[in-house]
């Protein structure tokens, strides 16, 4: 390996896994998501070619910690905990421990205006007349929401915040 990468190698992974952790940090938290959810997620990415090259520059010290215990049972809890994480979207449980906003967002789509219209304190005149105004042509008292929003050619989340914007009134 050239001399440029072997000195940049375990810098660039010191870098980039910071920021990985800082920006994870505050995903976790729910601390300015819109800004570290995307840097999280690409810089992550970018990590792997750093990770690489230190593997590359440190291969022989690195099987060393194969011939020990402690090496052995890291990568198996790593497994046993990324497993436990992953279980329920294998097995097709994933429901029980998905995102509550998304789950409380798809049970709403699935009412009409007349049963969403109470929610929001308003008659079921003034949802239909917020999502018309909205763009959502094809909005009436008796459809449900997320089919109000497919047959206007928008999508749910778009309906949800003409919503939001009517409870704000």
């Amino acid at each position: 390996m050239s001399s440029l990468l072997s000195r940049y190698a375990t810098p660039l992974t010191t870098g980039l896994f910071l920021v990985s952790l800082v920006s994870g940090i505050a995903v976790f938290f729910h601390v300015g998501t819109a800004a570290f959810h995307g840097m999280h997620e690409w810089l992550s990415m970018a990590l792997i070619a750093p990770f690489l090259l230190h593997m590359w520059k440190n291969w022989r010290p690195f099987l060393a910690y194969f011939k020990r215990l402690p090496m052995t049972l890291a990568l198996g809890l790593s497994l046993v905990a990324g497993l436990v994480f992953a279980w329920p979207s294998l097995s097709g449980n994933a429901g029980a421990g998905g995102n509550p906003t998304l789950a409380i967002v798809s049970i709403i789509a699935a009412g009409t205006p007349t049963e969403v219209a109470p929610l929001l304190k308003k008659s079921e005149t003034e949802v239909v007349a917020a999502l018309k105004a909205g763009g959502f042509t094809a909005a009436d008292a008796a459809t449900p929401l997320s089919e109000i929003a497919t047959a206007s050619g928008k999508n749910t989340m778009a309906l949800m915040a003409t919503l939001a914007a009517l409870k704000a009134k």
